[in-house]
């Protein structure tokens, strides 16, 4: 389609203790804070690599969208908790020396990096909200 000028502006990630979460993508994943909003008690928090200023991560309160039940927010709760909830691919020029900065910051690992059979390296963790973060190899 010609014509179209899109990118990636933002993505959600549920955080459901913000300032862990921030350490962690601030601290660890080296994003910069690009806005930290709160109302009431919840907080959004916008964060994103210094070299990809167009591209941001917001880190949002799960559930709360004020459409959703009671039911629907236990159901995040629980999902969050299984670490199956939410996810996101960030990707580096070296893999293996991000995997073992994240290591020694305590991320919880899922996967060491790993050649995998469709021609990609990479690896994983989870975020302290439980959400998977895959970390692939940039070529």
């Amino acid at each position: 389609m010609s014509g179209m000028d899109l990118i990636i502006s933002s993505t959600f990630l549920p955080a459901d203790d913000p300032e862990t979460s921030l350490a962690f993508y601030r601290d660890v994943l080296g994003f910069e804070v690009r806005l930290d909003v709160g109302y009431g008690d919840m907080r959004w928090i916008t964060v994103g690599a210094p070299e990809q200023p167009q591209t941001s991560v917001v880190l949002h309160p799960p559930g709360a969208d004020p459409g959703l039940t009671d039911d629907e927010r236990r159901t995040i709760a629980e999902l969050m908790a299984k670490g199956s909830y939410a996810s996101i691919v960030l990707g580096t020029s070296d893999v293996d020396a991000t995997f073992a900065r994240v290591e020694a910051a305590g991320g919880e690992v899922v996967q060491e990096p790993t050649d995998q059979p469709y021609g990609l390296r990479d690896c994983a963790f989870r975020d302290p909200a439980g959400n998977m973060i895959r970390i692939n190899q940039l070529t």
